[in-house]
């Protein structure tokens, strides 16, 4: 029993570790059940203690029905860690573009992107805790869209997007063509907005620091 009990210490320790927003938006006595929980389900499976909590938030999600923004905060704080320990990449500097061929140009995220559904506005609430600031009323985002996570330089950052730039992204991972993502753009808001639209997403992109690589 003690030697059982040290390691769900430790295992739980872990967790608060990683997923320290969730633990200040629950609770500590709230987080410790669903770690808990977790733990008696999910024995680690890595070399590190640090791989440990890749699905923590289904454990949440069943425990907080109701209360999507908890497992939200959860895939956020593990995809965050995961950036920051995430392969270096240099990027590509919207100085060196000049003589790009946009429609057959094919961009290379940094390894450290991922991007994940959102509902509600727990982007907002990460930042907020993260400020030290009372955290808004877990709320539902006017329509569904999506977080997007990437490490720029040594920052790990995030941004709340909209579905429509989640599309987009979803196209440049794929392999497609930037100018496949203008006439996908231009099929959804029409030549002068969708073309708008797609040279504003990368100017944000490489401002960022998100894409690697012309090719």
């Amino acid at each position: 029993d003690v030697y059982h009990n040290a390691y769900r210490v430790q295992l739980a320790d872990c967790l608060r570790e990683t997923f320290e927003k969730v633990f200040l938006w629950l609770g500590e006595d709230a987080f410790l059940v669903a770690a808990r929980t977790y733990i008696e389900g999910t024995p680690p499976h890595g070399w590190t203690l640090g791989a440990y909590g890749a699905d923590f938030d289904r454990t949440l999600a069943a425990l907080y029905p109701g209360d999507p923004e908890v497992a939200e905060l959860a895939r956020l704080d593990w995809a965050l860690c995961r950036a920051f320990d995430g392969p270096d990449a240099r990027t590509v500097l919207p100085a060196a573009l000049g003589a790009t061929d946009w429609d057959r140009a094919v961009l290379r995220l940094v390894p450290t992107t991922r991007i994940f559904g959102a509902a509600t506005n727990a982007g907002a609430i990460w930042s907020a805790l993260t400020a030290g600031d009372t955290p808004p009323a877990a709320a539902m985002l006017p329509a569904p869209g999506a977080m997007l996570v990437w490490r720029q330089d040594f920052t790990p950052c995030f941004r709340t997007i909209e579905a429509i730039e989640q599309e987009a992204l979803e196209l440049v991972t794929a392999g497609k063509t930037f100018g496949a993502v203008c006439s996908a753009l231009v099929a959804k808001l029409g030549p002068d907005a969708g073309v708008q639209q797609a040279g504003t997403m990368l100017g944000q992109w490489l401002h960022n620091g998100l894409v690697r690589a012309l090719e």
